[in-house]
């Protein structure tokens, strides 16, 4: 998986330790929510956290394709985490460069490695040059990013992953146009990563399915910025980082819930949360001042290109955040209570 870690990165992540049908090959990490150290950083914390080792961490790209990087820690938190404090990790970043990481693991074997990517593109266009054949090797694709004749959360009509680095995002689709059905990416865009809205409630059975005593109340009349007293060092974790979520997202009028959009796209890359798709042929604007970061998609054809994307058009997400907090909540019960 390809990270910019951050907080619904962070629940991706554990979702995906959590489930003992996937194994992790690799964590790649791309400037996006924080720069690329700390995604590097957060991401080996949380393997540490849930006592798994052996797991590479790369870096690559540091700043996007073309244009300057912008984070938002006014979104994820000065560290990218929210209010939650990792634990220092004893494994060190990886030597190789994240691109070489997604080469050498999808040639050896091919056809067995599944992509996910949370964060900006950058480190899969860095991959594409390395290796054009790229898309062939994989099993398949999962991105999470762009919307579709849908409000963007980063300007009027962009999502955040793809304006980060739109040049990027355009490499990647037009690498993907003329493959067969099956081998193209499934992109989980914000008209349905915006449906799996994290609420109180969640955060309180997260509690419960790790075999916390005390529930776990995350709610909006508690000062903001208030920790977890929680004996689970994960509960703690998830709880203190998504509490600054739901405080991110109320603050701009969309209510106290917490949009999870990256734990969605693991979800769907570990097949394990129903979805319907729409076959379309997408491409990026990154030229045009007012709309750079949009993406596009022809679903009639108009464009007379063949298809590039598989673009999520059903969902659901209450089986998809009972799926999420049933396996996290049994990967904390497992850890050691402090």
């Amino acid at each position: 998986m390809d990270v910019d870690t951050g907080i619904d990165d962070a629940l991706a992540i554990v979702y995906l330790l959590s489930r003992p049908d996937v194994r992790l090959a690799a964590i790649t990490c791309t400037a996006g929510n924080v720069g690329a150290r700390q995604v590097a950083l957060n991401s080996l914390s949380l393997l540490e956290l849930c006592g798994r080792d052996g797991i590479e961490v790369a870096v690559g790209a540091e700043a996007p394709l073309m244009i300057p990087l912008v984070t938002t820690e006014e979104t994820h938190g000065p560290q990218g985490i929210g209010y939650a404090v990792l634990p220092p990790s004893v494994q060190q970043v990886s030597a190789r460069h994240a691109a070489d990481v997604r080469v050498e693991e999808a040639r050896a074997p091919p056809g067995e490695i599944t992509g996910l990517i949370t964060g900006p593109l950058t480190n899969f266009a860095l991959a594409l040059r390395r290796e054009p054949e790229l898309p062939r090797l994989l099993k398949g694709l999962v991105i999470m990013g762009g919307s579709f004749y849908y409000p963007g959360n980063t300007t009027p009509t962009a999502e955040w992953n793809t304006a980060v680095d739109p040049h990027a995002a355009k490499e990647v689709y037009a690498a993907y146009r003329g493959l067969p059905e099956d081998r193209l990416p499934v992109v989980c865009a914000l008209e349905s990563t915006e449906r799996i809205e994290l609420r109180p409630e969640h955060l309180r059975q997260l509690g419960e399915a790790a075999g916390v005593l005390d529930p776990e109340l995350v709610l909006p009349d508690q000062p903001e910025g208030q920790l977890s007293t929680s004996g689970n060092p994960l509960v703690v974790c998830l709880s203190d980082a998504v509490r600054f979520y739901l405080e991110f997202h109320r603050r701009y009028g969309q209510g106290y819930v917490a949009h999870m959009h990256d734990a969605f796209a693991a979800c769907v890359a570990a097949g394990r949360t129903p979805f319907e798709t729409r076959l379309a042929t997408v491409d990026v604007e990154t030229d045009s001042p007012l709309l750079a970061g949009t993406t596009v998609a022809d679903f009639r054809g108009l464009w007379r290109l063949p298809p590039n994307a598989r673009i999520v058009a059903g969902n659901d997400p209450a089986q998809c955040l009972h799926e999420l907090i049933s396996s996290v909540g049994t990967l904390a019960r497992s850890l050691d209570v402090r």
